[in-house]
């Protein structure tokens, strides 16, 4: 199995940054890709930025420019950087791991992200 921890959310200021952090533990070296969902009230869960275990990364066209996905595969850690947050990119964040073991992802609890204008 592979368990996922995000981190790093919190509330912030429109035009203002926050980094959140995804760890995952477990049989970690099955890991793929990993990537960074989020979901506001009412809306459906929508991919903001994914990895691959290769470092190629794809965003969603709302935040690019704005976030920056990385990997530090030493720590099994994936970031997400947010700058120049906007009140739309308020919603709960989730991380999802993809494992080569498992035909099914991994998901963490979340973390809430609050943009105030």
């Amino acid at each position: 199995q592979v368990q996922v921890v995000e981190s790093g959310g919190g509330l912030v200021q429109a035009g203002g940054s926050l980094r959140l952090s995804c760890e995952a533990s477990g049989v970690t070296f099955t890991i793929n890709a990993i990537g960074w969902y989020r979901q506001a009230p009412g809306n459906q869960r929508e991919l903001v930025a994914a990895i691959s275990s290769g470092g190629n990364t794809n965003y969603a066209d709302s935040v690019k420019g704005r976030f920056t996905i990385s990997r530090d595969n030493a720590k099994n850690t994936v970031y997400l950087q947010m700058n120049s947050l906007k009140p739309e990119d308020t919603a709960v964040y989730y991380c999802k791991v993809d494992s080569s073991w498992y035909s099914y992802p991994f998901w963490g609890q979340g973390t809430q992200v609050t943009v105030s204008s």
